[in-house]
C-alpha cells in the first residue's frame, strides 16, 4: 500500500495533462440542434428495376454527397443508418425547402426519341420499356409521344451551368457523355436527323423526374444516320441562373439508382442552439458549485478534494468526448452535466464505508456490533478500506446505468442518441476520476501529519447528520413494508388512471407531423396565435407558448406552403416571425420510433433483470426490477396528468431514471449481500433494515447532488430542457424513495417464501454471540438488528 499513491499519483496526472491537451486543441463537434442547420432523413423505395437494398442505398448516399458538394454547403455531412435510411445534415441552411427539394429528388435523367405529337393527354406513365406521353415544354397545351428510353443519366460524365456569353439568351447546361452514351446519343440524334425539319419526330427529348425539361430540334446540319459526335450537347429551355445550377448538380451528381423520400426533416436556428450552450453551461457551473459546496459541508477536507475530482472528471469528460469524436447534441450537453452531478456518487460511496471504518461502532448504526479484531483506526487504512468494500457496489450500480445509456445509443435517433454516448463516456469516466484522482488526492492529504492530528478535518471523525438522526431515531422501515408496498400500489394506480383516462401528449416523433417553432418580434398569446392559425386554415393545429416570444404549432403532415401560410398567419399580430426550430416526421417513421421505444424499454427491464440475476438471486433481482418499473409509470403518470409531451427526449429521461432507480437499489442489496455473508442466519428482515439504515447518508447525498445539476438545468436550460429536468427530478426522487418502498420488501417477502440454501458462516466472519436480551426480542419478532 505505501507505493500505490504514487502511480495513483502519475496515472491521475496524465491523464490530466492529456485531457487538458485535447480540450486546448480540439474544439467540439456540434449537432445541428446546437449549431443551427438542416437535418434530413430520407429513405430508399423500391424502383421498378431495382430493389431499394443496402447496396443501393450506398450507391444512392454517394449520388447524394455529389448533390450536396454542388450547393456549396459548408461541412455537409452523409451517412447511411440502416439498408434503407440516409441522413443529411447540412449545417447552416435554414430553410430545408430549396435544399431538400435539390438532394431528394430522384433525379432519373432519360432521353428519349420524339415519334409524334398530339393534344390528346396519353400516357404519361412510362411503359415498361420507357416510351410514355408528358407536356411539351415548348406547345402550350401540347404533348409529346415519346419512344423507348435511349440512354440514362448514368452515361452523363459531367454537366455545367454556362451563361450564353454570345447570343445572350441566358443560361444552358452542357452535357459530356461516357463513351458508351456517346454511341447512343449520336444513335438517337441521328435517327431524329432523317425526319423532316418541322417533324416532331426530328426532336429529342430530355425527362427529368417525368418532366421534360427539353426537346430540342436537331440542328440541320447533322446527316442522316450520323447523329451528333464527339460526346456533349447543350440543354437550353429558357434558365436562369439558380434553375441552370442545380440542374447541373442533379445531372452530374447523376441518377439515384433508386426512389427517395424524405421521412424526418428538422432544422434548427443558430440563436436556439447557442442560447442552449449557454444555459447548459451556466447550469452546469452552478450545479458543480452546489454540489461541490455541499460535499465540501458534509466531508470537510475529502469533500474539497473530491471537488477538484469532480471539475477534473468534467475536463477528463470533455476530452473523451472530443477524442472518441462524438456529435454534442443538445440532450447530450444535457447528458453531460447531468453525469456530473452523478459522479459524486462514487466518491460518497467510499467516503461513508471509510467512516464506518474509522470509527468503528459509533457508524455501525443502528448496529452496535463492536469492530472486528485487526481493524484499522488510522485515516489511511480507513480510506483504503473504504475503497476497497465500495468497489463492488460502484461497479454493479455504474453496469445498470451504462445498460439504460447503450439502449439510448442504438435504439434512439437523432440528436437523443448523443445523450446515451455522453453518458456512458461520463459514468466510465466518473470511475476513473474517483478511484485514480480523488484516491490519489486522498491519499497524499491523510498520511501528511498535520492532517493526521487533526482527525475532525477530513471528515472521517464525525458521523454526519443523517448518521446522528438515525441514530437517534433507529427507525424500523423494512418492519413496515406491507405498508409501504400499499401506498406503492395505490400511486401506481393513480399514475395507470393517469395513463388511461388523460392519455399521453405523444410528440411528432411517435406520430408523425410537423412541430414548428415561431419567434415573433411581438408579445403573442397562445389564444391569439391560436386564432390567428385556425383562420388561416388549420383549426386543428396544437399551439402553445414557448418561452418569452417564441410560439410553437403542431400540426400532422404538413408541406413547406401550408407552414409559410402559419408563418404568414402570425406576423398579422406577431410582427416578424422567424423559423427557430423545425421537425417533420412521416407517419411510418412516427410508428417505428414508437415501437423502438416500447422495444427499448422492454430490453431495458429484461437486461436490468438479467444482470441482477448474476449478480444477486433472481429475488432481488425481480425486486430491483418492480421498483424501476413502479418509479418509470410513476413518471409517465405525472406526465399524463400534467399534460407534458412524451417525445424522444422523455425517452432519454426514462431509461435514465431506470438506470438511476436500479443505482440506488443495488447499493442497499450490496450491503445485504455483505451482510448475510458474515452472518447467513440472521434474519433477513433485520439484515435488510440495517443495510437501509446505512446506506441512506449515501443515499441523501448522492441525491443531493444530482438535484442540484437538475434544478439548475431544469431553472436556466429553457423550454428545451424543463420537461426533461422534470422527468428526470422526478427519477431520482423516486428512486431515493422506491428503494425502501417498493425493492426492500418486495425482495423480503420473495426471499421468504423462495429462500436461498443457506451456507455455513466464514469462521473469520462467524457472528458474534447473541445476548439474553437479543434473543428475547427476536424470538418476539421485535426487529432487533444483529
Amino acid at each position: 500500500m505505501p507505493r500505490a499513491p504514487l502511480w495513483r499519483a502519475i496515472v491521475a496526472l496524465a491523464a490530466v495533462a492529456a485531457s487538458l491537451f485535447l480540450a486546448l486543441t480540439q474544439s467540439p463537434r456540434l449537432g445541428l440542434d446546437l449549431r443551427g442547420g438542416t437535418q434530413i432523413v430520407l429513405e430508399t423505395k423500391d424502383s421498378p428495376t431495382v430493389k431499394a437494398d443496402e447496396a443501393a442505398t450506398r450507391r444512392a448516399v454517394e449520388v447524394l454527397r455529389q448533390r450536396v458538394d454542388a450547393l456549396g454547403v459548408s461541412e455537409p455531412s452523409l451517412a447511411q443508418a440502416g439498408a434503407k435510411r440516409i441522413v443529411v445534415e447540412l449545417p447552416g441552411v435554414r430553410d430545408p425547402r430549396e435544399a431538400a427539394e435539390v438532394i431528394g429528388r430522384t433525379a432519373q435523367l432519360t432521353v428519349h426519341p420524339v415519334t409524334g405529337a398530339t393534344d390528346e393527354p396519353g400516357r404519361a406513365k412510362p411503359a415498361a420499356d420507357g416510351s410514355r406521353t408528358l407536356p411539351d415544354p415548348d406547345r402550350p397545351g401540347g404533348r409529346l409521344q415519346l419512344g423507348p428510353t435511349a440512354l440514362t443519366g448514368d452515361g452523363v460524365k459531367d454537366a455545367d451551368a454556362v451563361l450564353d456569353q454570345q447570343t445572350l439568351n441566358g443560361w444552358y447546361v452542357t452535357l459530356d457523355f461516357r463513351s458508351k452514351a456517346t454511341a447512343d446519343w449520336a444513335r438517337v440524334t441521328g435517327d431524329a436527323a432523317c425526319a423532316p425539319q418541322d417533324a416532331p419526330q426530328r426532336r429529342v427529348a430530355i425527362v427529368l423526374d417525368g418532366k421534360v425539361i427539353s426537346a430540342p430540334g436537331v440542328n440541320a446540319d447533322v446527316r442522316c444516320g450520323s447523329g451528333i459526335t464527339g460526346g456533349s450537347t447543350q440543354i437550353t429551355g429558357g434558365f436562369d441562373e439558380g434553375e441552370a445550377r442545380d440542374l447541373a448538380a442533379l445531372v452530374k451528381g447523376g441518377a439515384l439508382p433508386v426512389p427517395v423520400d424524405v421521412v424526418e426533416q428538422r432544422t434548427v436556428g443558430p440563436t436556439l442552439g447557442a442560447a442552449a450552450i449557454d444555459a447548459s453551461i451556466q447550469a452546469a457551473l452552478i450545479g458543480l458549485a452546489l454540489t461541490g459546496l455541499f460535499i465540501i459541508v458534509v466531508y470537510r477536507l475529502l469533500g474539497a478534494l473530491a471537488t477538484v475530482a469532480l471539475a477534473l472528471y468534467g475536463l477528463m469528460s470533455y476530452a473523451a468526448l472530443l477524442a472518441v469524436g462524438a456529435t454534442l447534441t443538445l440532450p447530450g450537453l444535457a447528458g453531460f452535466v447531468l453525469a456530473i452531478g452523478m459522479a459524486v456518487d462514487a466518491n460518497v460511496l467510499v467516503f461513508e464505508r471509510a467512516r464506518e471504518e474509522y470509527l468503528g461502532p459509533r457508524a455501525q448504526l443502528p448496529d452496535r456490533e463492536p469492530r472486528a479484531s485487526g481493524t484499522p483506526r488510522s485515516m489511511a487504512k480507513a480510506l483504503h478500506t473504504g475503497f476497497t468494500k465500495a468497489w463492488s457496489a460502484v461497479v454493479d450500480s455504474n453496469v445498470t446505468t451504462l445498460l439504460a445509456a447503450g439502449l439510448l445509443f442504438f435504439f434512439a435517433t437523432g440528436p437523443v442518441k448523443g445523450f446515451g454516448v455522453t453518458l456512458s463516456i461520463g459514468v466510465l469516466v466518473s470511475m476513473v476520476a474517483s478511484f485514480v484522482v480523488t484516491r490519489a488526492l486522498a491519499d497524499v492529504a491523510v498520511r501528511r501529519r498535520s492532517v493526521r492530528a487533526r482527525p475532525r478535518l477530513t471528515g472521517l471523525a464525525t458521523t454526519g447528520r443523517v448518521r446522528t438522526l438515525l441514530a437517534r431515531r433507529n427507525p424500523r422501515l423494512v418492519r413496515h413494508r406491507g405498508r409501504w408496498l400499499g401506498a406503492s400500489a395505490l400511486l401506481v394506480a393513480v399514475a395507470v388512471a393517469g395513463i388511461v383516462v388523460r392519455g399521453l401528449d405523444l410528440g411528432v416523433e411517435f406520430t408523425g407531423g410537423r412541430l414548428v417553432e415561431y419567434s415573433t418580434s411581438k408579445q403573442l398569446d397562445a389564444d391569439t396565435a391560436r386564432e390567428a392559425v385556425a383562420d388561416a386554415g388549420f383549426p386543428r393545429a396544437v399551439v402553445q407558448e414557448s418561452g418569452e416570444d417564441d410560439i410553437t404549432v403542431r400540426t400532422g403532415d404538413l408541406g413547406d406552403g401550408e407552414q409559410r401560410r402559419i408563418q404568414e398567419a402570425l406576423a398579422g399580430p406577431g410582427g416578424e416571425v422567424t423559423v427557430e426550430r423545425d421537425e417533420r416526421i412521416g407517419p411510418s417513421i412516427g410508428a417505428e420510433l414508437r415501437q423502438k421505444a416500447l422495444v427499448a424499454l422492454g430490453i431495458a427491464v429484461a437486461a436490468q433483470l438479467i444482470y441482477l440475476s448474476v449478480r444477486f438471486r433472481w429475488t432481488f433481482a425481480t425486486a430491483a426490477v418492480a421498483a424501476m418499473v413502479h418509479d418509470v409509470l410513476l413518471v409517465v403518470g405525472l406526465f399524463a396528468w400534467l399534460g407534458k409531451t412524451v417525445d424522444s427526449v422523455f425517452l432519454a429521461a426514462v431509461l435514465t431514471v431506470i438506470g438511476y432507480s436500479v443505482n440506488d437499489t443495488v447499493v442497499v442489496f450490496d450491503r445485504v449481500r455483505e451482510a448475510r455473508r458474515r452472518d447467513p442466519r440472521a434474519d433477513l428482515a433485520d439484515t435488510a433494515n440495517k443495510a437501509v439504515l446505512r446506506t441512506l447518508p449515501r443515499t441523501v447525498n448522492t441525491g443531493m447532488g444530482a438535484l442540484f445539476v437538475l434544478a439548475a438545468l431544469a431553472v436556466l436550460g429553457g423550454d428545451s430542457l424543463a420537461d426533461f429536468s422534470l422527468a428526470l427530478i422526478a427519477g431520482v426522487v423516486l428512486g431515493m424513495v422506491s428503494t425502501v418502498s417498493v425493492a426492500v420488501p418486495a425482495a423480503v417477502l420473495l426471499e421468504r417464501r423462495s429462500p436461498a440454501p443457506r451456507r455455513p458462516a466464514r469462521p473469520s466472519e462467524g457472528p458474534r454471540p447473541r445476548s439474553p436480551l437479543e434473543a428475547r426480542r427476536r424470538e418476539r419478532g421485535t426487529g432487533a438488528v444483529v
